[in-house]
């Protein structure tokens, strides 16, 4: 090995200091899953080359159709903001396979899934917990609402186990109401794609010929460059786009 392969070879970390000699320093122990969670990121961080195409589309409409639906409907069939992204990015996934796969670790084999397991990422107070909804493409909107309510309930409450977080094949993680206009989330390797949804704001844009007030929802498609160049990224970006605009599409 030369000296020149040695050094690209070697770990890059951070410089650590001795923080207290600039002044006062309360150390506080890392949280086991917080831990775990940022070694996996770090790794898919170092080794996935990460691309974001960020986008907006108007849910004007399908928030309408949401509320409408949720008037008259039972408490178990009440429908979900994310119930709909899920399944427009389920129509994305299918329409574009390679969203749904896995790159081997010598990067010469694509493994693409004919299943649709959809990663849902949760805020809980031990940090991120990603459970997974399994064969969802066989699921309702309804039916996707309430289990990733129920998944979200046992990641929140510590009751998730490992069979609820495994085989995912894409993932959605949602700031909700908490913010932003953007963001570049990591992808959940070995997965190739991951889809962030910022907040939704009331935004004056040209809709019908004439400048309206819309409600439009920031979405950050994050995705593996060795697999998924910019093109590709785009047309997945606008299946969901489309599907979101047209809600009635996803009933």
């Amino acid at each position: 090995m030369t000296s020149q392969q040695k050094h690209t070879s070697e770990h890059l970390s951070v410089q650590a200091y001795d923080y207290s000699l600039f002044g006062k320093v309360k150390t506080v122990p890392m949280d086991k899953i917080r831990q775990i969670i940022g070694r996996r990121m770090a790794a898919s961080w170092q080794n996935v080359p990460h691309v974001t195409h960020h986008d907006e589309v108007d849910i004007s409409d399908l928030e309408t159709l949401r509320h409408q639906h949720n008037e008259k409907a039972k408490s178990g069939s009440r429908l979900s903001t994310l119930s709909f992204i899920v399944k427009a990015c389920l129509a994305g996934l299918k329409e574009h396979p390679d969203f749904n796969s896995s790159l081997d670790e010598t990067g010469e084999k694509l493994f693409i899934k004919e299943y649709f397991n959809i990663g849902i990422a949760v805020d809980t107070l031990g940090g991120l917990l990603v459970p997974v909804l399994k064969n969802a493409d066989k699921l309702s909107l309804e039916e996707i609402a309430s289990s990733a309510g129920s998944l979200a309930e046992k990641a929140r409450t510590g009751k998730l186990s490992f069979a609820d977080a495994e085989g995912g094949t894409f993932t959605v993680t949602s700031l909700g109401k908490i913010g932003g206009t953007a963001f570049t989330p990591i992808i959940n390797a070995p997965e190739v794609a991951i889809m962030g949804v910022s907040r939704a704001r009331q935004k004056p844009i040209e809709f019908e010929g004439q400048i309206a007030l819309r409600l439009m929802l920031p979405l950050s498609l994050s995705y593996d460059h060795r697999v998924i160049d910019g093109a590709m990224a785009a047309r997945f970006m606008g299946v969901v786009r489309d599907r979101l605009f047209a809600p009635e599409s996803l009933l």
